[in-house]
C-alpha cells in the first residue's frame, strides 16, 4: 500500500512540474509575441472558441486559445511602407578624394643681404599685390647707386673731350696740318668713352634695382603665415625658411584623382563646355563651395591607376583651406526624365534586381527592373517601372509574389500590425500595444496573465473589469460584447492607428 502511495505522488509531482513548465512556456511566447509586435489575425469565432475551450478546461485548455492565435499570426495582410516611382533630372557625378591647395603660394625671401629694419605686415593679414612687406637697412647699397652715378658723369667727360679733339683733327687733315693716324686715334677715343657711358648706366641700373630689392613688396594678393624674421634679424638671399609665405586662398584650388577608367567620360563632357565641382565636407553631404574644372592632368599615374584633376573655387565664405583633405564631385551628366525610386525598394534575387510593385487590390507583385545607376538614397530605373508605380520600401520579410500588404500611411511611420477582421463585414479599429498591456485575442483568462485593457469580440474572461455589455458573457475586460453579433468595441485608450481590412 505504501509503495502504491509512493508512485501515485511520483506521478502526480511529474505531473504538476510538467504542467508548470508549459504555462511558463506559454507566457514566455506571449512575451515574444509582444516583444515583436505579432498579433492574432484569427477570425473572431475561432477565438471565442479558443476562450470557449479555455474555460471549459480540457488538456491544458488556458493555453489553446493563445497557441491557435500564434499560429495564424501571419495569416494576416503584411504591415509594408511604399513609395511612388517618380520621373527626375538626375545627375551623373564622379567622386574623387583630394586635397585643397591655394591657387598661387609664394615664400617670400630677401634678395639682397642685410639687417630689417621694418616689418611691414600682420600675421594672417590679408594683402594686396605691391603692399610692403619689410625693408631692409639700404645704406650700402645706395652708396653703390651714387658710385655708379659718378662714374658715369666721369666717363661722360672724356667723351666730351674726345669728341673736340676728333673735330680738331679732321679739321686739320683738311689743312694738311695735320695727320690721318691722330684722326683715327681720336675716333677710337670717342667710341671708347661712348662704350663706357654704356656700362656705367648699366651699373646705375643695376645699383638701383639692388637698392629697390632693400624694399621687399608682395608679389600676389594672398594672405600672410606665421612670420620667420622680426626686426634686427640679418637676412639674405640663400635663407631658405624666407621671410613670410604668402599664399592666394581667394580664389582656391583643389587636387582631386579619379580612376582612370573615368577619364573618357570626363573628356567627353568636357568637349560640350566648362564641367562644375563640389566641394563635399566630410560627412558626404553637405556642399562646402562650387567652382569649376580647370585643368585635367596630362598623364596617368601608373602606381595607383588614376588620373589628377583640378578645380579652382571662388572661396568666398573661407571654408575651404590650403592642405585640407576634402571630397570633390565632378558633374558629367545629368539624365533628363528618369523613373526614380527610393534604394531600398531594389532588391537583388538569384535572376538580378527587383521590386515589389503594389497592385490595387492591395497585394504585390514582384517585378524584374533595370538599375542604371544608384546610390544611397535614390536609384535610376532604367527599365521595368513607370511613374506612378508604388513600390515596397520596408517590409520585406515576409512578402512573396502576391501577398497581401497592408500600405502604412506615412513613410516615416513604423510598420502597423495586421488589422483584425471585422465582424458582420465592418472594419474595426485597432490599438498599438501600451508597455505594460497584454494584447492578444483568442486568450483564455485565468491563467495568472496581467489583466487586459482591450478585446474585439472575445467571449467571457476573468477579473478586472473595466465595462460588461448586458447581453455578453460576464467577466471581459476593457470591452466586452455579446458573442450574438455586436457592434464595435469601446476602447478605454485611444486608437494609434486606424485602418480597414481589404
Amino acid at each position: 500500500m505504501a509503495r502504491t502511495f509512493r508512485v501515485l505522488m511520483s506521478v502526480a509531482v511529474i505531473g504538476a512540474v510538467a504542467y508548470g513548465a508549459y504555462v511558463t512556456r506559454e507566457r514566455w511566447l506571449g512575451s515574444a509575441e509582444r516583444l515583436l509586435g505579432y498579433q492574432s489575425a484569427a477570425a473572431p469565432d475561432a477565438q471565442a472558441e479558443g476562450g470557449r475551450r479555455g474555460n471549459q478546461g480540457q488538456g491544458f485548455g488556458q493555453g489553446g486559445g493563445r497557441r491557435r492565435g500564434s499560429l495564424s499570426q501571419f495569416t494576416g495582410p503584411v504591415p509594408v511602407l511604399a513609395a511612388d516611382a517618380k520621373s527626375a533630372d538626375v545627375p551623373v557625378y564622379i567622386d574623387g578624394v583630394g586635397s585643397v591647395k591655394a591657387l598661387n603660394t609664394v615664400t617670400v625671401r630677401a634678395q639682397v643681404s642685410g639687417k630689417v629694419v621694418e616689418i611691414g605686415f600682420e600675421e594672417g593679414q590679408d594683402i594686396k599685390k605691391g603692399d610692403v612687406i619689410a625693408r631692409i637697412d639700404d645704406a650700402v647699397y645706395k652708396a653703390q647707386l651714387d658710385q655708379a652715378i659718378g662714374k658715369k658723369a666721369q666717363d661722360e667727360a672724356l667723351l666730351a673731350g674726345a669728341k673736340r679733339d676728333l673735330e680738331r683733327f679732321q679739321r686739320m687733315v683738311v689743312t694738311a696740318s695735320g695727320t690721318q693716324q691722330q684722326v683715327d686715334t681720336a675716333t677710337s677715343q670717342v667710341a671708347q668713352y661712348t662704350a663706357a657711358i654704356q656700362s656705367d648706366q648699366a651699373a646705375i641700373e643695376s645699383a638701383q634695382a639692388t637698392l629697390d630689392y632693400t624694399t621687399i613688396k608682395a608679389p600676389i594678393d594672398g594672405r600672410t603665415g606665421i612670420r620667420n624674421v622680426d626686426v634686427g634679424n640679418l637676412v639674405s638671399a640663400s635663407d631658405a625658411t624666407g621671410i613670410v609665405t604668402l599664399s592666394q586662398i581667394k580664389p582656391i584650388s583643389v587636387l582631386f584623382s579619379i580612376p582612370q577608367q573615368q577619364l573618357g567620360r570626363v573628356n567627353a563632357a568636357s568637349a560640350t563646355g566648362t564641367l562644375s565641382v563640389q566641394a563635399i565636407a566630410s560627412n558626404g553631404q553637405t556642399v562646402i563651395d562650387n567652382g569649376t574644372l580647370a585643368v585635367v592632368d596630362n598623364q596617368v599615374d601608373p602606381t595607383t591607376g588614376t588620373v589628377k584633376l583640378k578645380a579652382n573655387f571662388p572661396n568666398d565664405k573661407l571654408a575651404l583651406w590650403p592642405g585640407a583633405f576634402v571630397n570633390a564631385r565632378l558633374l558629367v551628366e545629368t539624365l533628363k526624365g528618369v523613373t526614380v525610386i527610393p534604394t531600398a525598394a531594389v532588391q537583388r534575387g538569384p535572376n538580378g534586381t527587383f521590386v515589389y510593385v503594389v497592385r490595387q487590390d492591395q497585394t504585390v507583385s514582384m517585378k524584374p527592373v533595370t538599375v542604371r545607376q544608384q546610390d544611397d538614397v535614390q536609384a535610376v530605373i532604367a527599365d521595368g517601372l513607370a511613374p506612378g508605380d508604388k513600390v515596397v520600401t520596408t517590409g520585406f520579410a515576409r512578402l512573396q509574389d502576391g501577398s497581401k500588404v497592408q500600405v502604412s500611411a506615412g513613410a516615416g511611420a513604423a510598420a502597423p500590425a495586421a488589422t483584425t477582421p471585422a465582424v458582420d463585414g465592418q472594419p474595426v479599429a485597432e490599438n498599438a500595444a501600451q508597455p505594460d498591456q497584454a494584447q492578444t485575442n483568442g486568450n483564455t483568462a485565468g491563467d495568472g496573465r496581467r489583466p487586459h485593457r482591450q478585446h474585439n469580440g472575445q467571449g467571457g474572461g476573468n477579473g478586472g473589469h473595466r465595462k460588461h455589455n448586458a447581453d455578453g458573457a460576464g467577466g471581459n475586460d476593457a470591452n466586452s460584447n455579446a458573442n450574438s453579433g455586436g457592434g464595435d468595441a469601446a476602447s478605454t485608450n485611444p486608437p494609434a492607428t486606424s485602418t480597414q481590412q481589404q
